[in-house]
């Protein structure tokens, strides 16, 4: 289910390019549905939101009954500010200062902490306080080698082989272990790694190591189709595999406990659309190069992880299917979002809506060689609303001298 064609075109005129629109409707949509693959009574979707902050989906989120997971104070100040009360979120940053962890903990948020040497800072400076563990689950997977999480070539989670120098600290300084969590990856390729990565947190999380867990936390990754032909996992299957395993752990723990999970592509990957306009056509030898009036600092993703987004001619849809190189505005050689990507013909001139850009684009954008950031719509029950304008040049500039 996409956006119409007609309303995509209808943004451009109101709100012109390059432009990010989010679908609003398709995100509740997405959030909604975990609840139905995953049949646990005690379930609590965490919305990953350094996927995307925009403050109209956060609204939309916190009106659903979402919570959040957080990775910065900034974060955790905009989720207030969207609504949502702080035992709705829980942080999990990592290489935390120590003023971000005085903060937060002021707050109220629950801190997830994943380092040894963090833990035994937090306990000595605030003893007998509730807080979350990460762990890594010693499983590796993820759409590509820097999303991957877990194993222990990476910075994140506390190693499970040291869970005993865990219960050593928790006890030294009388904290209360009220959550586990562990994340694999972004965009998992393989459902067989969430299991493996509860089994492997499950057999550490024992009610003789932790006994006043309330939730363990399975982390996010859930992959979303980007390629037109790519299969869609089964999630009503995979939901009805983590709802056995959870139970017979529960089962054992003696004691129904909470099930979080953080998805945050899952829930907001397939709502956005960056809109882009043509400026420059180049036949190269025979490879026709197109350039547009964005570049990767607006959508990093291809450049970034070899992502692949598909690419919609929305001013000529039934032109002849033609190869093209879709070329970005920046001087990097890289600033490309398709590489000999089949596409209907393209004229100077034309629409390209750039789909799938709901999750790490506009989150992940910066101003390299000043070209400000665009403006961004939200779509939802038939309302378009402006969420956040365009920067000018003016402003931008405005903002580098105050």
């Amino acid at each position: 289910m996409s956006l119409n064609r007609e309303l995509q075109l209808k943004a451009v005129d109101n709100f012109n390019t390059p432009l990010y629109l989010y679908d609003g409707d398709r995100v509740v949509q997405c959030y909604r549905e975990l609840y139905d693959f995953i049949k646990w009574p005690k379930l609590k979707i965490h919305y990953a939101m350094k996927a995307n902050y925009n403050f109209q989906l956060l609204k939309l989120l916190n009106a659903q009954g979402a919570a959040l997971d957080t990775v910065s104070p900034a974060e955790v100040l905009l989720a207030f500010k969207a609504g949502f009360s702080h035992d709705r979120i829980i942080y999990t940053a990592n290489n935390m200062t120590e003023d971000e962890v005085d903060m937060v903990n002021s707050l109220g948020v629950l801190m997830n902490i994943g380092s040894l040497s963090r833990l035994e800072r937090f306990g000595e400076k605030y003893p007998g306080s509730e807080i979350c563990l990460r762990f890594n689950p010693d499983v590796v997977d993820g759409g590509h080698k820097h999303i991957m999480t877990g194993g222990d070539l990476t910075k994140f989670g506390i190693l499970m082989k040291d869970v005993d120098q865990v219960v050593e600290i928790v006890k030294k300084y009388e904290l209360t272990v009220v959550g586990i969590h562990e994340h694999t990856g972004s965009g998992l390729q393989h459902t067989e790694s969430v299991f493996q990565s509860m089994k492997n947190i499950m057999t550490i999380a024992t009610v003789e190591r932790f006994p006043d867990l309330k939730f363990l936390d399975f982390g996010g990754g859930f992959k979303v189709p980007y390629e037109p032909n790519e299969a869609r996992i089964d999630y009503v299957a995979m939901g009805a595999e983590i709802t056995r395993l959870f139970s017979e752990y529960c089962t054992e723990y003696g004691k129904e406990l909470e099930m979080y999970f953080e998805p945050g592509k899952y829930i907001v990957a397939e709502a956005g659309y960056l809109l882009v306009e043509v400026n420059t056509i180049k036949d190269n030898n025979g490879r026709m190069i197109v350039g547009c009036n964005s570049g990767f600092p607006q959508l990093i993703r291809p450049m970034l992880y070899d992502a692949y987004h598909h690419i919609v001619n929305l001013s000529n849809p039934d032109g002849e299917m033609k190869k093209y190189d879709i070329c970005g505005n920046i001087c990097e050689t890289g600033d490309r979002f398709a590489e000999q990507r089949e596409i209907a013909e393209i004229r100077e001139g034309d629409i390209l809506s750039i789909e799938n850009s709901g999750a790490y684009c506009y989150s992940m954008g910066s101003v390299y060689n000043l070209r400000p950031m665009p403006a961004e719509v939200v779509i939802y029950e038939g309302e378009v609303k402006l969420a956040r304008k365009a920067v000018t040049n003016e402003e931008l500039i405005n903002s580098i001298l105050d």
